[in-house]
């Protein structure tokens, strides 16, 4: 507020442009601008406007007294620049309040809309034919007859027209045009397009409707019009409809909880809204189409395999000790299970070949994109095979996986969707052994983590396997690993015993998806191998026996099913590709 006549203080060193200051002399301002703000001119008589700063050079080390000005009264040129920055200042403070003012009009106009619509109920007309009740995908033209045309009436039931029906699901999409509303509706079998019109847009429901909400919907079905795209080309023209469950708007909305540019981690807490999305709920489905798949192949394959189911909680370990969660087990000590590769073993002279899907754990601190602490793996073991059935066997698993995925039009539309250049692998698989790998990277310069050329023996690390991977661009069956590098049960090379009959299966894009081998079937080597990891064989006794009583060679392999869906659907991690993924540090929710 203007004062006339009043003696506003400014220091531009000292002062400050906020509720502590008041324009005293011990408490200034430390602009013009802020000072014409809080004291404005006046046409006469007003404010005089005084300014000070330090002299230039007064700070010129420890020990020497700052210097100060005088207060003066501020220039003419500092207050023609003030004035012209305080008018810009008035003119965006009045726009400011007229849209406030607008906003505000505005809001009670709607709330006086509103309250009226609260008045508004519609209700059932008992006249029309009985509605069938139908999911979003159902199809049967024996059932459901759509209507096309034109019409006077929005509905009209007269004999020849659309089937009538009833329809339940949440708010997919929405839009709002005059005196229409279009509503896609998601039950998660399919998606619906229902169009309200009349007073059917004028409910305080309708005027506040929100994603996700959950309805109940009555309606008659329709061809969409020619030029028009709605979801299957058919939409539900509804007579009546109720709120099963309204959503939540505004701050808690689904978009912005949820929203797709989103940090990692805010989307991981919200992943049960995150999966609501097309993408995440698309491979979701795929991911249950996989599964079939991969029984439908292991039943059909000749010979076939048996599926078992393994325990998770085990007092062994399959993959080293670095990586298995510890628990008590009724004062016992136990792990989650890293692999159910040795039980799959048991199972063989009984069962023939078999195999599982089920969970396996590793507390392996790694925060790549394709490791997680919990995964879904499919493992099988086959008896009285080479090492080169076993390549053949994974090569003919995973091709006829993808054949019979692709060959449902619904899951070949999902995968496309996700990844439109996904391309169905070529057979043979390229083979490579590890020794030729080793060669590949060092003429390619590709080095080690610590910039190195890469040796015999070298870990092949991820970074320079994908890197290679990528540059051939087609599966690899890389085999043949050092000794050392591979888990104590792989069988050696009779060939060359510094390597192990072992294969990882390499993906464009992702890297290792699958990792197998001949198992040692001699007591003796086992006996040795054990010796020399430091394992103590007698908690292993039931996996022992099996070289005891009838051995056999016999090999198999893990398949992570987290990474052959990212390899498919083209995702960057695998954590889209669990349903609430788990790795270090993330157990939520």
């Amino acid at each position: 507020m203007a004062e006339p006549g009043r003696s506003v203080y400014v220091d531009e060193d000292q002062g400050s442009d906020d509720i502590t200051s008041d324009g005293t002399e011990q408490k200034p301002y430390k602009t013009l601008l802020f000072a014409h703000i809080q004291h404005p001119p006046l046409p006469s008589n007003g404010p005089q406007y005084l300014t000070r700063k330090k002299e230039p050079g007064a700070d010129q080390g420890p020990g020497v007294s700052e210097v100060q000005q005088q207060w003066m009264p501020a220039t003419t040129t500092a207050l023609k620049k003030a004035t012209k920055l305080y008018d810009q200042h008035k003119k965006k403070q009045a726009k400011g309040d007229e849209l406030a003012l607008r906003g505000k009009q505005d809001a009670e106009k709607r709330q006086q809309i509103l309250e009226e619509a609260k008045k508004l109920k519609i209700h059932q007309d008992p006249q029309l034919p009985k509605a069938v009740k139908i999911r979003l995908n159902e199809k049967d033209p024996g059932l459901i007859k759509l209507r096309s045309g034109k019409s006077e009436k929005d509905v009209d039931y007269s004999e020849g027209r659309g089937t009538r029906v009833r329809v339940t699901g949440r708010v997919h999409r929405f839009r709002s045009q005059k005196d229409v509303i279009f509503l896609t509706l998601q039950d998660g079998y399919g998606l619906l397009q229902c169009v309200l019109t009349g007073d059917l847009t004028k409910t305080y429901d309708a005027m506040t409707m929100t994603l996700e909400t959950s309805l109940e919907i009555y309606g008659e079905m329709w061809e969409v019009p020619p030029k028009q795209h709605a979801p299957d080309d058919r939409e539900l023209h509804a007579d009546y409809y109720e709120v099963i469950g309204k959503a939540v708007g505004d701050k808690e909305a689904i978009t912005t909880r949820a929203a797709p540019d989103a940090d990692p981690q805010t989307l991981y807490d919200n992943r049960h809204l995150v999966l609501r999305g097309d993408h995440a709920s698309s491979v979701m489905k795929v991911r249950a189409a996989l599964l079939r798949a991969f029984r439908q192949t292991y039943e059909e394959i000749t010979p076939s395999c048996l599926e078992v189911t393994p325990p998770c909680m085990v007092q062994t370990q399959v993959e080293g000790g670095a990586t298995l969660f510890a628990f008590d087990y009724y004062g016992q000590k136990a792990y989650l299970t890293q692999s159910s590769q040795l039980y799959l073993e048991t199972c063989l002279p009984s069962l023939g070949n078999v195999f599982c899907v089920a969970p396996s754990f590793r507390a392996e601190k790694s925060l790549t994109r394709r490791h997680l602490s919990e995964y879904t793996h499919i493992e099988a073991e086959l008896d009285f095979i080479t090492f080169d059935d076993l390549l053949a066997h994974l090569e003919l698993v995973m091709c006829r996986v993808v054949e019979l995925a692709l060959a449902d039009p619904k899951t070949a539309k999902l995968v496309l969707d996700l990844n439109e250049k996904f391309e169905v692998p070529e057979r043979p698989f390229k083979r490579m052994k590890y020794a030729e790998a080793i060669d590949w990277l060092n003429e390619h310069d590709i080095k080690t983590a610590e910039g190195e050329a890469h040796k015999f023996g070298d870990d092949i690390a991820e970074a320079a396997e994908r890197k290679m991977t990528d540059i051939i661009n087609r599966p690899i069956f890389l085999t043949h690993f050092p000794t050392e590098i591979k888990a104590f049960y792989m069988r050696k090379d009779p060939q060359d015993p510094r390597v192990t009959e072992s294969v990882d299966c390499l993906m464009p894009g992702v890297g290792e998806i699958v990792g197998g081998s001949m198992r040692m079937e001699d007591y003796a080597e086992l006996m040795e191998a054990y010796e020399r990891v430091g394992i103590d064989p007698t908690p292993y006794y039931w996996y022992t026996d099996q070289r005891k009583y009838g051995t056999s060679p016999h090999g198999g392999y893990g398949l992570g099913l987290e990474r052959f869906l990212a390899w498919l659907c083209n995702r960057y991690t695998v954590r889209e590709c669990s349903l609430y993924p788990r790795f270090t540090d993330r157990c939520t929710p």
